[in-house]
């Protein structure tokens, strides 16, 4: 090898290193979050779910006592199961509905479309706030607005729906369906994507807007309903604030409102058992798992791709 080539690489290899080194340093903030506030708090997380940690005293290790006791000794756990999978299966099907219902009619070529698009945007920017919760729940009280307006219109005396257990989670389950501008916009950008002239061909053949509907535009637009309904999904089995404030921390009235996040916020910061806290954690994140996974695995047999 001559001198001029052994030169060549080593400089070329300098180049390659110095480049590598430049990408990892432009990684390094990302990277540095992952590991310090994402990946360690989970894994320390792991670890408080496997003792008996508490406020005071150093933690003792009982392995799987935590989840032996959720699974078997725990009733208000499976209270709090049920009352967030019927959140779940309630709100996120019919806020998939209305978010559609609205950007299809948005799709149709409305004048001042922008504006439409903001204004029914902006309830999935405040919807998840504290104000709008405060808000809703003196909406529906037993001397708010509902109430006053049934009274006005219809004479009737309607009750408090917030501290009536038949419809408190009702109302969190409107509160819900409200906030359905993100996926009205992911909807909207969806219709934009099918092409005209197949509803042109369509109508052509004598298609009503009724079969074009179910025939061209729900096949073509489930790759979309797919990434709502997952994300949808995820966010409502997290759902903590709007329980909160509503209920008072409490979940009431018996525990007609006891969302998971929010009975593993009471273990945490009311009972100050950590440790039971973070078992219940971890058990959040299994349930989300097997659903997302359930979601894809089911995914093949009713989602359509363009090839």
């Amino acid at each position: 090898m001559s001198l001029v080539d052994a030169s060549g690489r080593k400089a070329g290899n300098y180049t390659g290193l110095r480049e590598q080194l430049a990408g990892y340093g432009f990684l390094a903030p990302w990277l540095l979050g992952f590991f310090v506030l994402t990946l360690g708090p989970a894994l320390f997380s792991l670890y408080m779910s496997m003792t008996d940690a508490g406020l005071m005293g150093d933690p003792q290790w009982v392995g799987t006592e935590n989840y032996v006791r959720i699974a078997t000794d725990d009733p208000r756990f499976w209270t709090a199961i049920n009352v967030t999978f019927t959140f779940v299966l309630l709100s996120v099907p019919l806020k998939l509905v209305f978010a559609l219902a609205i950007a299809v009619a948005l799709n149709k070529g409305l004048r001042g479309l922008t504006l439409f698009r903001a204004i029914f945007y902006l309830p999935s920017l405040i919807g998840g706030s504290v104000a709008i919760a405060v808000l809703w729940r003196q909406v529906f009280s037993g001397d708010g607005l509902l109430n006053q307006a049934l009274n006005a219109l219809f004479g009737y005396e309607g009750p408090s729906w917030i501290s009536n257990p038949s419809t408190s989670l009702y109302t969190l389950v409107l509160l819900a369906i409200w906030q359905f501008g993100s996926s009205m916009i992911i909807f909207l950008a969806g219709l934009r994507q099918i092409p005209q002239d197949m509803y042109e061909a369509a109508s052509i053949d004598g298609a009503g807007r009724g079969r074009q509907f179910f025939k061209i535009t729900l096949p073509l637009l489930t790759p979309v309903i797919f990434f709502n309904a997952v994300i949808l999904t995820i966010d409502a089995f997290k759902a903590f604030t709007s329980a909160f404030v509503i209920s008072d921390g409490s979940g009431g009235p018996i525990d007609s409102t006891l969302f998971y996040t929010l009975y593993l916020y009471q273990e945490a910061f009311t009972n100050f058992r950590f440790g039971y806290a973070s078992a219940l954690a971890w058990v959040l994140v299994a349930i989300i798992a097997v659903f997302t996974a359930l979601s894809f695995s089911t995914a093949r047999y009713w989602v359509h791709y363009d090839d």
